[in-house]
């Protein structure tokens, strides 16, 4: 329990403030809806369907002003880097992809429940013009036949064909293609596609251009109406409601009047646009930065190292950019995280082949490179950014575990990096003291383009022998592919067989409760954060473990985990 209040505290309130608006705004919408006078004529014909249509419409609304905010990437490492954001804020804000799906999630499903709810709603008003509706069903559709009236239903006709009438209304238009985009924008968002096929991925999330302006206009159409606030004094209710028979006959009971609701989700959107907006222009301008590539290195495992320079670029340990290759493609950005330290000259990116943007980038670079060694004649680069992520609070505790899982150490690079240059200046104070350093590779060719900067690392801290007391590097192989006589025969060297590093590489998965409860017993009364990057699974285990070894007493250890994500 201690944990968990340390560490999930503001990410469970958020959740419950965000969750109990929902609720709340939903309810509130819904009861008003069920009871107010205006719609008492709109509720004999169409029922609850009304409250509900009405209803999930405010909480989209509100879902709607949210879901940008989360993306607002400038806007996020705007707070992450004030003053006021502390640790636990910091992992909130880390945390704002999957508060950006949540949000997705939720505007389906308010979607769903007004896409359904106006259904039932164009059904109940085409069967009101049938006769055997009732007479005051009947009387209510009929209103706006003559002069001077305005109608309450819709539909206008029993012999209106409704799924035509639907369609070529402004509310039918633009509610099908609101529809359309948010599904395709949902079904791509899922991790095959973003891994497998990231084009379509980032294409169709470009709908929600599309889906914001039909969001807009879609209210426009005043389909669902009520009695004016005028017919209510004229056309008293309570007295009128029954004696509909009598209605344009007396004084006391004139024809009631009926208008539409006027738009109001610009109301919601419109800041949140704003605020979007900037973002994009933000991120033009940056595109539009000359990036200079200074240095293309080829590494072990198909590994390509970009060393780039431009004017005004600065960067903390562990942040990343987004880069753009035109010659590869004039729309597509991709996140990578910067391997170099904030104390070099140039700025930093490792790219491996997992897909045809990069696997068409890296064959631009090495193709071109070529030719006569020329760096003008390599393609040109567009660089967003740096933003931050959960590695950067690495500083921010005396104690810190990072753990990385395969291609997953590179947000670790820039880190090590930086924590060297840190150590080697004696007018630098730096609060980390300590760094636990976890590897896990299936493979072991893996480790091979990392094992460079490692064993510069270890050499430049061992000559200052500080690299016993400010690191404790821990490599695991989780399949072998060698044979044992192979590493039997070089298992007493100085040196790993396979990273060439004084600390020896481990076989097979990692123990991590007993490697956590070492760390406790080293640092007893320590907040020490726990850093990863990898696969989700074992995400779950790490967080759960950090958990488990963290005390319940305040005075005691305390993990604090971070995962990283884009």
């Amino acid at each position: 329990m201690g944990y968990w209040i340390l560490n999930e505290t503001t990410t469970f309130l958020t959740m419950v403030l965000w969750l109990g608006l929902n609720i709340y705004i939903f309810t509130d919408n819904f009861i008003w809806y069920e009871n107010v006078d205006s719609y008492y004529y709109t509720r004999v014909i169409l029922g609850s369907s009304l409250a509900w249509a009405r209803a999930s419409a405010m909480c989209l609304n509100f879902n709607c002003m949210l879901i940008l905010i989360p993306v607002s990437r400038n806007f996020i490492s705007l707070l992450r880097g004030s003053m006021c954001c502390s640790g636990n804020m910091r992992r909130l804000l880390d945390k704002n992809m999957t508060f950006h799906r949540l949000i997705g999630y939720m505007i389906g499903l308010h979607s769903a429940i007004h896409i359904v709810a106006h259904m039932i709603n164009i059904e109940r008003y085409h069967r009101s013009q049938s006769l055997n509706a009732g007479e005051l069903c009947n009387t209510l559709s009929y209103i706006g036949n003559h002069p001077n009236e305005s109608y309450l239903n819709p539909v206008r006709r029993y012999d209106t064909n409704i799924t035509k009438e639907t369609i070529v209304t402004l509310a039918g238009i633009t509610g099908f293609i609101i529809t359309l985009a948010l599904v395709l924008i949902i079904t791509s968002s899922t991790e095959t596609i973003k891994r497998s096929f990231y084009e379509v991925f980032w294409y169709t999330h470009n709908l929600a251009i599309v889906f914001f302006i039909g969001l807009v206009i879609h209210g426009a159409g005043q389909i669902v109406r009520g009695q004016t606030p005028q017919s209510l004094l004229q056309h008293n209710l309570s007295y009128c409601k029954d004696r509909y028979n009598e209605w344009g006959e007396s004084e006391q009971c004139p024809f009631p009047q009926f208008s539409g609701n006027k738009p109001v989700t610009w109301k919601w959107v419109t800041c949140p646009l704003a605020l979007y907006v900037c973002e994009r222009l933000i991120r033009f301008w940056r595109s539009k930065q000359d990036v200079i590539i200074t240095k293309v290195v080829t590494h072990p495992s198909g590994v390509l190292e970009i060393q780039m320079k431009k004017r005004g670029f600065t960067m903390e340990p562990g942040q990343y950019i987004f880069l753009q290759c035109p010659s590869v493609s004039h729309l597509e950005w991709h996140p990578f995280t910067l391997t170099s330290a904030p104390e070099e000259t140039f700025f930093s990116v490792h790219v491996r082949a997992v897909g045809d943007w990069t696997q068409s980038l890296i064959t631009a670079c090495l193709t071109n490179r070529n030719i006569h060694q020329n760096l003008l004649q390599l393609p040109r680069l567009a660089a967003d950014g740096p933003y931050g992520s959960a590695t950067t609070n690495v500083f921010n505790y005396k104690v810190s575990v990072c753990i990385a899982a395969g291609i997953g150490v590179t947000p670790f690079a820039s880190v090590l990096k930086s924590i060297w240059y840190n150590s080697c200046d004696p007018n630098r104070a730096m609060k980390l003291e300590k760094v636990y350093f976890y590897w896990l590779c299936r493979d072991t060719h893996a480790f091979e383009w990392f094992a460079d900067l490692l064993q510069s690392l270890e050499e430049r801290m061992s000559e200052q022998g500080k690299f016993d007391l400010i690191f404790k590097f821990t490599f695991f192989c989780c399949c072998l592919f060698l044979s044992v006589t192979h590493i039997a025969l070089h298992y007493d060297s100085d040196l790993d067989v396979i990273t060439g590093l004084r600390h020896k590489t481990n076989y097979g998965r990692p123990n991590w409760h007993k490697e956590f409860r070492c760390i406790a017993d080293k640092h007893p009364s320590e907040s020490i954060g726990v850093f990863y990057c990898g696969p989700k699974s074992l995400s779950k285990i790490l967080n759960s473990i950090c958990r488990l070894h963290s005390s319940s007493d305040p005075r005691g250890v305390h993990f604090h985990f971070s995962k990283e994500s884009f």
